[in-house]
Protein backbone atom coordinates (compact mmCIF):
# COMPACT_ATOMS: atom_id res chain seq x y z
CA UNK A 1 0.00 0.00 0.00
CA UNK A 2 2.99 2.31 0.48
CA UNK A 3 3.13 3.03 -3.26
CA UNK A 4 -0.34 4.59 -3.12
CA UNK A 5 0.48 7.05 -0.34
CA UNK A 6 3.92 8.17 -1.47
CA UNK A 7 2.49 9.63 -4.64
CA UNK A 8 -0.33 12.19 -4.42
CA UNK A 9 -1.49 11.75 -8.06
CA UNK A 10 -1.71 7.98 -7.49
CA UNK A 11 -3.88 8.51 -4.38
CA UNK A 12 -6.10 10.88 -6.35
CA UNK A 13 -6.30 8.34 -9.20
CA UNK A 14 -7.41 5.57 -6.84
CA UNK A 15 -10.10 7.79 -5.30
CA UNK A 16 -11.32 8.87 -8.74
CA UNK A 17 -11.33 5.27 -9.99
CA UNK A 18 -13.35 4.15 -6.97
CA UNK A 19 -15.78 7.00 -7.62
CA UNK A 20 -16.09 5.95 -11.26
CA UNK A 21 -16.87 2.35 -10.30
CA UNK A 22 -19.53 3.56 -7.84
CA UNK A 23 -21.08 5.76 -10.54
CA UNK A 24 -21.09 2.92 -13.07
CA UNK A 25 -22.87 0.61 -10.63
CA UNK A 26 -25.36 3.31 -9.59
CA UNK A 27 -26.07 3.79 -13.30
CA UNK A 28 -26.59 0.03 -13.70
CA UNK A 29 -28.95 -0.13 -10.71
CA UNK A 30 -30.99 2.79 -12.02
CA UNK A 31 -31.10 1.17 -15.45
CA UNK A 32 -32.33 -2.09 -13.92
CA UNK A 33 -35.13 -0.24 -12.15
CA UNK A 34 -36.18 1.51 -15.38
CA UNK A 35 -36.27 -1.79 -17.33
CA UNK A 36 -39.26 -2.71 -15.20
CA UNK A 37 -41.21 0.14 -16.80
CA UNK A 38 -39.72 0.63 -20.29
CA UNK A 39 -38.34 -1.42 -23.17
CA UNK A 40 -34.63 -2.11 -23.49
CA UNK A 41 -34.51 -0.19 -26.77
CA UNK A 42 -36.08 2.89 -25.21
CA UNK A 43 -33.75 2.65 -22.24
CA UNK A 44 -30.63 2.42 -24.42
CA UNK A 45 -31.83 5.25 -26.68
CA UNK A 46 -32.63 7.71 -23.88
CA UNK A 47 -29.54 6.73 -21.86
CA UNK A 48 -27.30 7.21 -24.89
CA UNK A 49 -29.02 10.45 -25.88
CA UNK A 50 -28.67 11.96 -22.40
CA UNK A 51 -25.05 10.79 -22.23
CA UNK A 52 -24.38 12.24 -25.69
CA UNK A 53 -25.78 15.64 -24.67
CA UNK A 54 -23.65 15.54 -21.51
CA UNK A 55 -20.60 14.68 -23.62
CA UNK A 56 -21.00 17.49 -26.16
CA UNK A 57 -19.29 20.21 -24.07
CA UNK A 58 -16.30 17.89 -23.50
CA UNK A 59 -16.20 17.09 -27.23
CA UNK A 60 -16.36 20.78 -28.14
CA UNK A 61 -13.51 21.53 -25.76
CA UNK A 62 -11.42 18.68 -27.19
CA UNK A 63 -11.98 19.90 -30.75
CA UNK A 64 -13.43 18.14 -33.76
CA UNK A 65 -9.99 17.10 -34.97
CA UNK A 66 -9.64 14.78 -31.97
CA UNK A 67 -13.24 13.56 -32.31
CA UNK A 68 -12.64 12.55 -35.93
CA UNK A 69 -9.23 11.07 -35.20
CA UNK A 70 -9.59 7.52 -36.50
CA UNK A 71 -7.09 4.72 -36.63
CA UNK A 72 -8.04 1.55 -38.51
CA UNK A 73 -11.64 2.67 -39.28
CA UNK A 74 -13.11 -0.82 -39.70
CA UNK A 75 -11.77 -1.93 -36.34
CA UNK A 76 -13.08 1.31 -34.82
CA UNK A 77 -16.53 0.63 -36.29
CA UNK A 78 -16.38 -2.95 -34.97
CA UNK A 79 -15.65 -1.59 -31.50
CA UNK A 80 -18.66 0.73 -31.65
CA UNK A 81 -20.86 -2.20 -32.72
CA UNK A 82 -19.57 -4.42 -29.89
CA UNK A 83 -20.18 -1.60 -27.41
CA UNK A 84 -23.81 -1.30 -28.55
CA UNK A 85 -24.30 -5.09 -28.31
CA UNK A 86 -22.69 -5.04 -24.86
CA UNK A 87 -25.09 -2.29 -23.69
CA UNK A 88 -28.24 -3.96 -25.04
CA UNK A 89 -27.20 -7.33 -23.62
CA UNK A 90 -26.40 -5.89 -20.20
CA UNK A 91 -29.76 -4.17 -19.76
CA UNK A 92 -31.62 -7.19 -21.07
CA UNK A 93 -29.78 -9.36 -18.55
CA UNK A 94 -30.38 -7.07 -15.56
CA UNK A 95 -34.06 -6.86 -16.45
CA UNK A 96 -34.28 -10.59 -15.67
CA UNK A 97 -31.41 -11.35 -13.28
CA UNK A 98 -30.06 -9.85 -10.03
CA UNK A 99 -27.56 -7.05 -10.59
CA UNK A 100 -24.69 -8.84 -8.83
CA UNK A 101 -25.25 -11.99 -10.92
CA UNK A 102 -24.95 -10.04 -14.17
CA UNK A 103 -21.93 -8.12 -12.88
CA UNK A 104 -20.24 -11.46 -12.12
CA UNK A 105 -20.54 -12.51 -15.77
CA UNK A 106 -19.25 -9.15 -17.02
CA UNK A 107 -16.23 -9.30 -14.73
CA UNK A 108 -15.16 -12.36 -16.72
CA UNK A 109 -14.40 -10.10 -19.72
CA UNK A 110 -10.65 -9.82 -18.90
CA UNK A 111 -10.49 -13.63 -19.14
CA UNK A 112 -11.73 -13.44 -22.73
CA UNK A 113 -9.12 -10.79 -23.43
CA UNK A 114 -6.34 -13.01 -22.08
CA UNK A 115 -7.65 -16.10 -23.91
CA UNK A 116 -8.12 -14.37 -27.28
CA UNK A 117 -5.02 -12.17 -27.21
CA UNK A 118 -2.76 -14.85 -28.83
CA UNK A 119 -5.21 -15.25 -31.73
CA UNK A 120 -6.26 -11.62 -32.23
CA UNK A 121 -3.24 -9.67 -31.00
CA UNK A 122 -0.42 -12.15 -31.50
CA UNK A 123 0.53 -11.95 -27.82
CA UNK A 124 2.25 -14.83 -26.05
CA UNK A 125 0.34 -16.49 -23.21
CA UNK A 126 2.38 -18.84 -21.07
CA UNK A 127 1.27 -21.92 -19.19
CA UNK A 128 0.83 -20.03 -15.92
CA UNK A 129 -1.62 -17.57 -17.45
CA UNK A 130 -3.48 -20.34 -19.28
CA UNK A 131 -3.98 -22.06 -15.92
CA UNK A 132 -5.30 -18.78 -14.47
CA UNK A 133 -7.66 -18.39 -17.45
CA UNK A 134 -8.93 -21.94 -16.96
CA UNK A 135 -9.42 -21.25 -13.25
CA UNK A 136 -11.41 -18.13 -14.10
CA UNK A 137 -13.67 -19.96 -16.55
CA UNK A 138 -14.27 -22.56 -13.87
CA UNK A 139 -15.56 -19.65 -11.78
CA UNK A 140 -17.94 -18.71 -14.63
CA UNK A 141 -19.29 -22.28 -14.66
CA UNK A 142 -19.74 -22.23 -10.88
CA UNK A 143 -21.53 -18.87 -11.11
CA UNK A 144 -23.87 -20.32 -13.75
CA UNK A 145 -24.85 -22.98 -11.18
CA UNK A 146 -25.00 -25.91 -13.65
CA UNK A 147 -28.57 -27.23 -13.74
CA UNK A 148 -31.14 -27.99 -16.40
CA UNK A 149 -31.92 -24.25 -16.37
CA UNK A 150 -28.27 -23.27 -16.74
CA UNK A 151 -28.66 -21.82 -20.23
CA UNK A 152 -31.68 -19.63 -19.76
CA UNK A 153 -32.04 -16.76 -22.28
CA UNK A 154 -30.82 -14.29 -19.65
CA UNK A 155 -27.73 -16.39 -18.85
CA UNK A 156 -26.89 -16.89 -22.53
CA UNK A 157 -27.30 -13.18 -23.27
CA UNK A 158 -25.12 -12.40 -20.23
CA UNK A 159 -22.33 -14.60 -21.55
CA UNK A 160 -22.59 -13.20 -25.08
CA UNK A 161 -22.71 -9.64 -23.75
CA UNK A 162 -19.66 -10.16 -21.58
CA UNK A 163 -17.85 -11.61 -24.61
CA UNK A 164 -18.78 -8.50 -26.59
CA UNK A 165 -17.36 -6.40 -23.76
CA UNK A 166 -14.19 -8.50 -23.88
CA UNK A 167 -13.87 -7.72 -27.61
CA UNK A 168 -14.30 -4.03 -26.79
CA UNK A 169 -11.35 -4.30 -24.39
CA UNK A 170 -9.25 -6.18 -26.96
CA UNK A 171 -9.97 -3.61 -29.66
CA UNK A 172 -8.89 -0.84 -27.28
CA UNK A 173 -5.41 -2.41 -27.20
CA UNK A 174 -5.19 -2.08 -30.97
CA UNK A 175 -6.54 1.48 -30.97
CA UNK A 176 -4.20 3.02 -28.40
CA UNK A 177 -3.48 6.02 -30.64
CA UNK A 178 -7.17 7.01 -30.82
CA UNK A 179 -8.04 9.74 -28.27
CA UNK A 180 -10.28 8.55 -25.45
CA UNK A 181 -12.81 11.30 -26.14
CA UNK A 182 -13.19 10.00 -29.71
CA UNK A 183 -13.91 6.45 -28.52
CA UNK A 184 -16.50 7.61 -25.97
CA UNK A 185 -18.11 10.02 -28.46
CA UNK A 186 -18.68 7.46 -31.19
CA UNK A 187 -19.71 4.55 -28.97
CA UNK A 188 -22.29 6.85 -27.36
CA UNK A 189 -23.45 8.07 -30.77
CA UNK A 190 -23.76 4.42 -31.85
CA UNK A 191 -26.10 3.79 -28.91
CA UNK A 192 -28.23 6.78 -29.97
CA UNK A 193 -28.50 5.59 -33.59
CA UNK A 194 -29.27 1.92 -32.85
CA UNK A 195 -31.61 2.84 -30.01
CA UNK A 196 -33.47 5.24 -32.31
CA UNK A 197 -33.94 2.43 -34.85
CA UNK A 198 -35.34 0.09 -32.21
CA UNK A 199 -37.35 2.42 -30.00
CA UNK A 200 -40.37 2.99 -32.31
CA UNK A 201 -41.38 -0.65 -31.78
CA UNK A 202 -41.96 -0.16 -28.03
CA UNK A 203 -42.16 3.48 -26.93
CA UNK A 204 -43.84 4.43 -23.69
CA UNK A 205 -43.69 8.09 -22.75
CA UNK A 206 -41.83 8.51 -19.45
CA UNK A 207 -43.65 10.14 -16.55
CA UNK A 208 -42.62 13.51 -15.10
CA UNK A 209 -40.60 11.58 -12.49
CA UNK A 210 -38.94 9.26 -14.99
CA UNK A 211 -37.57 11.96 -17.31
CA UNK A 212 -35.10 13.17 -14.63
CA UNK A 213 -34.17 9.53 -13.98
CA UNK A 214 -33.36 8.98 -17.65
CA UNK A 215 -31.32 12.19 -17.61
CA UNK A 216 -29.48 10.95 -14.50
CA UNK A 217 -28.88 7.60 -16.23
CA UNK A 218 -27.03 9.26 -19.10
CA UNK A 219 -25.12 11.70 -16.91
CA UNK A 220 -24.01 9.00 -14.47
CA UNK A 221 -22.69 6.87 -17.33
CA UNK A 222 -20.80 9.78 -18.89
CA UNK A 223 -19.36 11.00 -15.58
CA UNK A 224 -18.24 7.45 -14.81
CA UNK A 225 -16.40 7.25 -18.17
CA UNK A 226 -14.78 10.64 -17.52
CA UNK A 227 -13.70 9.55 -14.02
CA UNK A 228 -12.13 6.30 -15.25
CA UNK A 229 -10.28 8.03 -18.10
CA UNK A 230 -9.06 10.69 -15.67
CA UNK A 231 -7.84 8.04 -13.22
CA UNK A 232 -5.84 6.28 -15.95
CA UNK A 233 -4.23 9.59 -16.92
CA UNK A 234 -3.16 10.34 -13.35
CA UNK A 235 -1.57 6.95 -12.61
CA UNK A 236 -0.39 3.76 -14.28
CA UNK A 237 -2.95 1.12 -15.15
CA UNK A 238 -1.16 -1.24 -12.74
CA UNK A 239 -2.31 0.97 -9.86
CA UNK A 240 -5.89 1.81 -10.80
CA UNK A 241 -7.14 -1.12 -12.92
CA UNK A 242 -7.53 -3.65 -10.06
CA UNK A 243 -10.09 -1.34 -8.44
CA UNK A 244 -12.56 -2.13 -11.24
CA UNK A 245 -13.56 -5.18 -9.24
CA UNK A 246 -15.15 -2.97 -6.56
CA UNK A 247 -18.12 -2.85 -8.95
CA UNK A 248 -19.10 -6.28 -7.69
CA UNK A 249 -19.20 -5.00 -4.10
CA UNK A 250 -21.47 -2.12 -5.08
CA UNK A 251 -23.63 -4.42 -7.21
CA UNK A 252 -24.24 -6.61 -4.17
CA UNK A 253 -25.05 -3.57 -2.01
CA UNK A 254 -27.41 -1.99 -4.56
CA UNK A 255 -29.03 -5.33 -5.35
CA UNK A 256 -29.67 -6.01 -1.69
CA UNK A 257 -30.88 -2.54 -0.67
CA UNK A 258 -32.88 -1.61 -3.79
CA UNK A 259 -34.14 -4.91 -5.17
CA UNK A 260 -33.91 -7.26 -2.19
CA UNK A 261 -31.53 -9.60 -4.06
CA UNK A 262 -28.51 -11.28 -2.54
CA UNK A 263 -26.19 -13.62 -4.46
CA UNK A 264 -26.34 -17.33 -3.76
CA UNK A 265 -23.33 -19.12 -2.28
CA UNK A 266 -22.45 -20.48 -5.74
CA UNK A 267 -22.57 -16.98 -7.25
CA UNK A 268 -20.30 -15.64 -4.50
CA UNK A 269 -17.80 -18.49 -4.94
CA UNK A 270 -17.87 -18.10 -8.72
CA UNK A 271 -17.43 -14.33 -8.46
CA UNK A 272 -14.51 -14.70 -6.04
CA UNK A 273 -12.87 -17.19 -8.42
CA UNK A 274 -13.30 -14.88 -11.42
CA UNK A 275 -11.95 -11.87 -9.51
CA UNK A 276 -8.97 -13.84 -8.18
CA UNK A 277 -8.16 -15.13 -11.67
CA UNK A 278 -8.52 -11.67 -13.22
CA UNK A 279 -6.29 -10.06 -10.61
CA UNK A 280 -3.67 -12.80 -11.01
CA UNK A 281 -3.61 -12.37 -14.80
CA UNK A 282 -3.32 -8.60 -14.47
CA UNK A 283 -0.53 -8.76 -11.88
CA UNK A 284 1.25 -11.44 -13.91
CA UNK A 285 1.17 -9.23 -17.03
CA UNK A 286 2.44 -6.33 -14.94
CA UNK A 287 5.33 -8.45 -13.62
CA UNK A 288 6.29 -9.71 -17.07
CA UNK A 289 6.19 -6.17 -18.47
CA UNK A 290 8.36 -4.80 -15.66
CA UNK A 291 10.89 -7.61 -16.18
CA UNK A 292 11.11 -6.84 -19.90
CA UNK A 293 11.60 -3.15 -19.19
CA UNK A 294 14.31 -3.91 -16.65
CA UNK A 295 16.10 -6.27 -19.04
CA UNK A 296 15.98 -3.66 -21.83
CA UNK A 297 17.91 -1.27 -19.59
Amino acid sequence: MRQYFQNAPAVAAVVIMLTGMFLFTANDALGKWLTGHHSIGQLVFLRSLMAFLTLLPFAYRAGFRRIFSFERPWLFLFRVLMTVIDTFAFYYAVSLLPLADVMTYWLAAPLYVAALSPLLLGEHVGLTRWCAIGFGFLGVIVALEPTTAMFTPAAVVSLLGSMAFGLVLISARSLRAVPGISMIFWQTFGGVVVGLLVVPTAWETPTSLEWPLFAALGMLAMLAHVAVNWAFKLADASIVAPFQYTQLFWAIIFGWLVFGDFPSAAKLVGAATIVASGLFIFLRERHVKSCKERDSH
